[in-house]
């Protein structure tokens, strides 16, 4: 199976809602936007990174905070009232601990610049390399056999 790595970015409390979801975890990016989601595929692999610890907050996070696989199954509305209704997707995630980013800046490959290393979590979801979901997942102590890495 060819999987691809994303990094889906969301503040610290909405990445762990859908990683604690009962049932099943789930993610949405892009404000819920269906376009970035459907771009991403069953098997495929999803780190979150948030660079706060709530939504629109100036409170740090820089962190990574959940990781998984993307489940079966297509893209799908879900209505959370007053009119928001996002796409989602379920995801599978495996334990992992949160991570900091800020000690695999000089190692990740998707950080062109270390000036402007935080330029491409602009785009609330993007593709990296195997390379960077590795360094990313043993960072997170996750079980790089059930992340299929």
């Amino acid at each position: 199976m060819d999987r691809k790595n994303w990094i889906a970015v969301a503040s610290a409390d909405h990445a762990r809602r859908g990683r604690d979801a009962a049932g099943s975890g789930f993610m949405q990016v892009c404000h819920g936007k269906p376009g970035p989601i459907r771009r991403v595929r069953p098997g495929d692999r999803i780190a979150y990174y948030a660079p706060a610890l709530t939504m629109g907050s100036k409170d740090k996070c820089q962190s990574f905070v959940s990781i998984g696989i993307v489940q079966a199954g297509q893209a799908y509305e879900f209505d959370l009232g007053d009119g928001f209704v996002p796409w989602r997707r379920n995801v599978a995630y495996v334990p992992a601990r949160e991570a900091s980013i800020l000690p695999m800046l000089d190692a990740l490959e998707f950080v062109e610049d270390r000036r402007r290393w935080g330029y491409k979590f602009r785009f609330g979801l993007f593709d990296i390399s195997h390379h960077d979901m590795r360094l990313i997942s043993d960072a997170m102590a996750a079980d790089a056999a059930m992340l299929y890495l």
